[in-house]
């Protein structure tokens, strides 16, 4: 998997780099049909001073594409946050992959002959 981990308007740390991608193989556990990743770690200046530290992902499957983005006070926080929501996103699009819903039937019926009545 190629991984691109890049800062905006944020000196990304080497901890905050091995932070990120310690997260992400716990998310990998799960699924391995992943072609590549962009994480985004970000400051924005809202106005609400909580929500400054922003977190984003964007995950390219066979099939599909996850975008994920979170936002808390502590960066740490944010990237927990974005790892939860993208474990969820991972998991149903595995379950949809899997096709639990199409399994075969895995007891047949056996014919059964039907007697007329004597008379």
């Amino acid at each position: 998997m190629n991984l691109k981990i890049s800062g905006h308007h944020l000196e990304l740390t080497p901890a905050l780099r091995e932070y990120v991608i310690t997260k992400l193989d716990r998310v990998l556990r799960h699924f391995d049909q992943v072609i590549d990743g962009n994480v985004v770690l970000s400051v924005d200046n809202h106005r609400e001073k909580d929500k400054r530290q922003k977190a984003e992902i964007n995950l390219h499957l066979k099939g599909k594409d996850i975008f994920i983005e979170s936002c808390d006070a502590d960066m740490y926080a944010a990237i927990d946050l974005m790892v939860d929501k993208l474990d969820r996103q991972v998991i149903k699009h595995k379950d949809k992959i899997q096709g639990h819903a199409h399994e075969s039937v895995k007891y047949h019926a056996e014919p059964q002959s039907i007697e007329a009545p004597s008379p």
